[in-house]
C-alpha cells in the first residue's frame, strides 16, 4: 500500500486541496488481488487504490468507454499465420500515465488520511483505476506515443498499431492496460521494447503463455 502511494507521488497523480464547493466527491478503496497463471497457481500479489467510479454519470463525468476482446483474437490469429513470435509487457500502474480532462476529486485513501489536513480531498491530475475515463485516458497517452514513433493506427481496430520499416512489420495490440506485440524482425521488436522502457515504467514478461484467460 505504501509502495502504491509512493508511485502516486512519483507520477504527480494528485494534489491535496480544500474541497471545492458543491463538488461531487468520489470515494476510494483498496483492492487486493492474486494474479494467477495458466495452471491456476498464484504468480503475483497485487494491491491497488481504486476510485469508486460507479457514482460517475456518462456525459457528465466521462464520455464513452471501450475495449474488445475480439481484437486480441484477430491479432493472435494473424501473428500465428505469419509466424511472428509475440511478446507481452506489463506497464506498471498504466492508468497513472493518462491525464484526465474533467475535474475529479476523491477522498483520501482509507488508512492514510492526513493527520494535519483530514478534511482535504485529492484533486486528480491523472487517471485513477476505477474511474470510467481511466482506460481512455491511458489509451490516449499510449496512442500519442505510438503515432509519434511512426506507427499507423488500424482503420477498423483502433487498438491495433502497425509499424513498417525496411520490409519488416511490427504489430502492437492494446487491451486496456495489457499490451502484446511482435513482428517479422527481432531487431525491430527489441527496439520497440527499449523505447517503451524509456517512456514508461514497465517490465518485459517474455512470450505470452496465458493472456486474458486465452
Amino acid at each position: 500500500m505504501h509502495e502504491e502511494l509512493e508511485n502516486f507521488e512519483r507520477n504527480y497523480v494528485w494534489d491535496l486541496v480544500e474541497p471545492p464547493p458543491n463538488c461531487c466527491l468520489i470515494g476510494t478503496k483498496w483492492v487486493f488481488k492474486n494474479k494467477q497463471g495458466e495452471n491456476g497457481m498464484v504468480v503475483r500479489n497485487k494491491v491497488r487504490l481504486v476510485a469508486q467510479g460507479f457514482c460517475q454519470k456518462e456525459g457528465i463525468d466521462y464520455e464513452e468507454t471501450f475495449s474488445r476482446l475480439e481484437s486480441i483474437r484477430i491479432m493472435l490469429a494473424f501473428a500465428t499465420s505469419k509466424g511472428f513470435k509475440l511478446q507481452q509487457m506489463d506497464v506498471k500502474s498504466a492508468f497513472l500515465n493518462g491525464y484526465i480532462e474533467k475535474e475529479v476529486n476523491v477522498r483520501q485513501p482509507p488508512g492514510f488520511v492526513s493527520v494535519k489536513f483530514p478534511d482535504r480531498v485529492y484533486k486528480l491530475r491523472k487517471a485513477l483505476y476505477g474511474l470510467k475515463q481511466a482506460p481512455r485516458a491511458w489509451y490516449a497517452k499510449l496512442k500519442s506515443f505510438l503515432l509519434k514513433s511512426g506507427f499507423v493506427m488500424g482503420s477498423v481496430n483502433k487498438t491495433l498499431f502497425l509499424l513498417s520499416r525496411g520490409g519488416d512489420t511490427l504489430l502492437v495490440q492494446i487491451y486496456v492496460d495489457d499490451v502484446i506485440f511482435g513482428g517479422s524482425s527481432h531487431a525491430l521488436v527489441s527496439s520497440f521494447a527499449e523505447q517503451m522502457s524509456r517512456e514508461f515504467e514497465m517490465s518485459l514478461m517474455g512470450e505470452p503463455q496465458f493472456f486474458l484467460r486465452l
